[in-house]
Parts: C-alpha cells; structure tokens; sequence
C-alpha cells in the first residue's frame, strides 16, 4: 500500500521504519544529531513549504527521511485505514 504524505509524495507504507512528531522526538538530543547527520548526508527531503509537523523514517541501505507538515494522527490514522481497506 501507499501512504500520502503531502503535497504530491506518496511512500510505499510496508518501508516505513517510524513515523515521528517533530516537536517531541527532536527535544532529544540524539534525535537532533540523526536528522543532522541525515541532512548532512542528503538523505533529508522536506515535502511541505511550511513548518513540518512530523518525520518518517523510511527503510534502506541508508535510511531516508521525509519532513512533512501532516500530523503524526493524521498519518496513523491514513495507514490504518489502508491497512484495513487491504484486509477486507
């Protein structure tokens, strides 16, 4: 399944390693240095013109990470309902 995360990007759900609010995960310090390092790294691809709500962490060699503006909720509840709608 798919999971649309903003703007015009769709994700492959089943390469999804966390789905992370920004706000609460960054107050840690060795969250700060991942998503730097993954900047860093150019692994970092913002989705949104405006300030990003959330991170997921996708699946690979070298994980990559998407900044969107969709909540953490949002993005739950999106993924479960697929799930379900796959399931039937």
């Amino acid at each position: 399944m798919y999971l649309h995360i903003g703007t015009d990007v769709i994700i492959k759900s089943d390469e999804i390693i966390g789905i992370f609010d920004l706000d609460t995960a960054s107050v840690s310090k060795r969250t700060r240095d991942y998503l730097k390092e993954a900047e860093d790294n150019k692994r970092v691809f913002t989705v949104t013109n405006d300030l990003p709500k959330s991170f997921i962490v996708m699946q690979d060699k070298n994980p990559e990470v998407y900044l969107t503006q969709v909540s953490t909720a949002t993005l739950k509840k999106r993924v479960t309902d697929a799930n379900f709608i796959k399931n039937i």
